[in-house]
């Protein structure tokens, strides 16, 4: 972990001297009363969020610029005032590696505590790292089951993996699936894994901390696996369901427009149970909001903290909501009647319940590519479940044990 963190370090720095040597496209962001944020995301999120600060802050001039590779520019400005932003929005699986960067400031050092009774318990654990909480949250998302109602009738929508394996037995072949999803990936398999019990990894940096859990999970979930096309990348999985060769799968609300578009009268359901655990396929899910750093916290406090007190309006969330499907933070959001009415926001605060936020741990970023490994080898190669199993942990630990 040291290495790493001295790594970031020492690019930050170097970055921060050749920026101040020859230029970076400065912001030159030292004027108190403006706000200069980063993010990652479609009109839909922004434009909302633009008008309502806006009208609520008149006085303070708030721009905000998308950044393709946000994480990557963050890791090489840091806090230099001349290139860096004030705040950026952005999921909150990064905030381990920002706050040993020692970037950020927590939220709860300038608005206090009191807001977070108003907020979805899943949303604030996700944002806390070693005890402090790192983003304002404004929405999450999670991983949603999906079918084409025109081919999975009502009364045929599964509420047990045993009921979904039945319909996928009698409804797959001859180019149509009865179910389809993204089984090689760690993001869309972990909903399996804790279904068993299991981890990727645990808030202390151990990767597999229930092995047994994840081998079980993988051995029954490949009889689903069999019923699917081989290959399971996005692109083959989304145009399987949207052109109609599947009736059902496992995917993200911005899956939502395209199906709409493509005309599929479009089901959304809860999370199937695992008959044998008796708990429900529990997806990861990612918390979107506002992360601060240090530099603005400590040189336009005031600002920082006017604008921080505004998106803690339940109105964000209701208008992020209605324009892009976003469910909102808070819970008092889900009493509005214009959001009682939409069915995939209804149903990922439900999902809320049972989801689990994405590790935030900076370990976490080996992670994907040792449980993509494991689940190609297991899925694809059809190799022997322990053996692929003993060789990611293999892996993992090496990985691990080299940033400490």
């Amino acid at each position: 972990m040291k290495k790493t963190i001295i790594s970031l370090l020492i690019v930050t720095l170097i970055a921060t001297i050749f920026c101040g040597a020859v230029g970076c496209n400065p912001t030159g962001n030292t004027d108190p009363s403006s706000l200069v944020i980063w993010h990652d995301k479609e009109e839909a999120v922004i434009t909302p969020l633009q008008d309502y600060v806006k009208k609520a802050l008149p006085n303070i001039t708030v721009t905000f610029e998308r950044k393709s590779s946000l994480t990557d520019s963050l890791k090489l400005v840091g806090n230099d005032p001349n290139s860096a932003p004030d705040m950026f929005i952005f999921a909150h699986d990064k905030i381990g590696v920002f706050a040993e960067m020692n970037i950020l400031t927590p939220v709860t050092d300038i608005i206090g505590e009191d807001f977070k009774s108003e907020y979805l318990p899943m949303t604030l654990s996700a944002v806390t790292y070693k005890e402090k909480l790192y983003q304002l949250p404004l929405y999450f998302e999670t991983l949603l089951f999906m079918y084409n109602s025109k081919y999975m009738l009502e009364n045929e929508v599964p509420e047990t993996t045993d009921e979904l394996l039945e319909y996928m037995k009698n409804n797959t072949g001859r180019g149509r699936y009865g179910f389809v999803e993204q089984h090689s990936t760690a993001y869309y398999s972990a909903g399996w894994i804790h279904a068993f019990g299991g981890c990727i990894i645990d808030d202390s940096g151990t990767p597999f901390p229930n092995g047994q859990a994840v081998k079980d999970a993988l051995n029954y979930h490949t009889q689903f696996v069999n019923l699917m096309p081989g290959e399971s990348e996005y692109n083959t999985v989304n145009t399987l369901f949207l052109n109609g060769k599947a009736d059902a799968t496992i995917g993200g609300p911005w899956m939502v427009p395209s199906a709409r578009d493509a005309g599929i009268k479009l089901g959304i359901a809860p999370m199937p149970t695992v008959t044998g655990t008796r708990k429900s396929l529990a997806p990861y899910s990612g918390v979107q909001g506002i992360h601060v750093l240090k530099f603005a916290a400590e040189n336009k406090a005031q600002t920082v903290k006017d604008f921080l007190n505004v998106l803690t309006a339940s109105e964000v969330g209701i208008r992020l909501a209605m324009a892009s499907g976003c469910a909102p933070a808070k819970t008092d959001c889900y009493d509005d009647e214009r959001i009682k009415k939409d069915e995939m926001v209804q149903i990922m605060r439900q999902t809320a319940e049972i989801a689990v936020p994405m590790p935030n741990i900076p370990e976490m970023d080996v992670m994907w590519t040792v449980v993509d490994s494991l689940l190609i080898d297991v899925n694809l190669k059809k190799k022997n479940i322990d053996a692929s199993f003993d060789t990611a942990l293999e892996k993992a630990n090496s990985l691990i044990d080299a940033m400490k």
